[in-house]
């Protein structure tokens, strides 16, 4: 059994992770847990909650020496205390709550205050705000299921502390007690509130968990990209390793010849032996090639060359692909050479996956151009689907943004996690590539994407490589 190291050609062509796989695990990560509270942070809460409290009937009979029913309240106040030590004692401070318990925790909140506040004034206590608190921790922890039952709960009991309390505390001889109408007015207030903060924190929340795991999926595409460039110095170090071997062949080979003679019935498989080691220390010296001397046909790339490579995998889907490559027409004398850069992974992937997604909506062809001149390189990619939905167009190449709309039949087979357009977007920005996405004018439809280098950041240096090939192109004119 024989092996061998990958050329850098074989190794540019190895392929990066599949979109659909990325999609698939980040996916997996974004919904492995849905409870995001920790018991530690629960328990935390609660502390400060239970010293707010006890803060404020100090003040309440200390200070103002107002009357209340302050057993009661002591009561719920240590009741609360007690949860608190036997969570402490029963489970790990790193312990991540299950939904159903974390959400049973939070139910439990809303009813400790709720019935401080039913013996302290009821919905006149200033502190009925507070309620709004432990929805907003579950917007943030928990499923939106699980934060609109408890935000129906807070409704409930704020609605029965509307008529329903002990007085409010207040001066000796004066009854303290609003208007219904102003009680009602609260309570929408406080309903407000707590729709308004549910909401902005779940969003916030999940913006942030959908970053995070799109970057996730990001770092594996590059990570998958500097494997393709750590290949190098594996080849290196195995053409390194083989050299001593190769040699020690090749000169046992030339002796054995020499004394079995010309007649010898094994001089044919001497030769053939000979030939092939020498053949194996010619690839082993392309391999070790410092890196001005690689091939140029190997380590660069024209940009017809690069949309080629980058649409190869997708003409066999039955679409038309249509591929133009020619300078702008008032590209001067130098502007209308052709440019030719390094042959990067990432810019190939990235490339392929906007070209994947545009023969996925496309209804008869896809057309890539590319134009240049002395300045800048312009990659077009157009297609004649139904173009990208309005509602989107300014957060398109975002995670988790759905970049088309379905097409007249409804279709959802197009539908995804949206992350293929902001891994593309993201290596070709790496790449020094600026991205933007457009809609064909009217009356065609379709959408656009345009990726655009400065020359200067495409471009490999004009003497980097003894490359005749670099031609003047013919000039675009549409």
């Amino acid at each position: 059994m024989t092996t061998s190291t990958p050329s850098l050609a074989e190794q540019n062509k190895l392929p990066l992770p599949n979109k659909n796989i990325l999609q698939a695990g980040v996916k997996g990560i974004v919904n492995a847990r849905e409870s995001q509270l920790r018991l530690v942070t629960s328990v935390r809460l609660r502390w400060a909650a239970v010293l707010g409290q006890l803060l404020a009937v100090g003040v309440v009979t200390g200070v103002y020496g107002f009357a209340m029913p302050l057993a009661n309240c002591l009561v719920l106040i240590a009741l609360s205390a007690w949860l608190n030590v036997f969570l402490a004692i029963r489970y790990p401070a790193r312990h991540r709550l299950s939904t159903p318990f974390a959400t049973a925790l939070l139910l439990y909140d809303i009813f400790q205050l709720s019935a401080l506040l039913y013996f302290t004034g009821g919905i006149q206590n200033p502190f009925v705000v507070l309620l709004v608190a432990p929805v907003t921790v579950s917007a943030a922890t928990l499923p939106p299921r699980y934060t609109i039952a408890l935000g129906l709960v807070v409704f409930i009991v704020a609605a029965f502390l509307v008529t329903n309390y002990h007085p409010l505390p207040w001066h000796a001889g004066i009854h303290f007690d609003l208007e219904r109408d102003y009680k009602i007015g609260v309570l929408v207030a406080l309903v407000a509130t707590t729709v308004f903060m549910s909401f902005y924190t779940w969003r916030l929340n999940k913006e942030s968990r959908q970053m995070s795991a799109a970057l996730a999926a990001t770092d594996m595409v590059l990570a998958s990209e500097q494997r393709l460039h750590a290949l190098d110095g594996l080849a290196a170090a195995a053409a390194h390793e083989l050299g001593t071997p190769l040699s020690t062949i090749v000169l046992v080979a030339k002796e054995l010849e020499y004394e079995l003679g010309a007649d010898s019935r094994y001089r044919d498989d001497l030769q053939l032996l000979h030939g092939q080691a020498k053949r194996c220390r010619e690839i082993l010296q392309k391999l070790t090639r410092r890196p001005d001397e690689q091939d140029p046909m190997h380590a660069t790339i024209t940009v017809r060359e690069l949309l080629d490579e980058a649409c190869e995998p997708y003409r066999l889907r039955g679409m038309r692909i249509i591929v133009a490559a020619a300078s702008f027409a008032d590209a001067d004398e130098g502007g209308r050479i052709e440019p030719v850069g390094h042959r990067r992974p990432g810019v190939i992937y990235g490339l392929g996956n906007i070209i994947e997604n545009a023969v996925g909506f496309a209804a008869t062809e896809v057309q890539l151009s590319a134009r240049w001149n002395s300045e800048s390189v312009v990659v077009t990619i157009a297609d004649d689907g139904p173009g990208f939905a309005p509602d989107v167009m300014d957060n398109i190449g975002e995670p988790y943004v759905s970049t088309r709309s379905t097409d007249d039949k409804g279709d959802k087979a197009h539908t995804g996690l949206g992350l293929g357009f902001f891994i593309a977007k993201t290596l070709l920005e790496r790449s020094g590539a600026v991205v933007n996405f457009t809609n064909q004018a009217e009356p065609r439809t379709g959408a656009i994407v345009q990726v655009a280098w400065a020359r200067s950041a495409f471009e490999v240096s004009a003497d980097a490589f003894d490359w005749p090939g670099r031609r003047k192109a013919p000039v675009f004119n549409a």
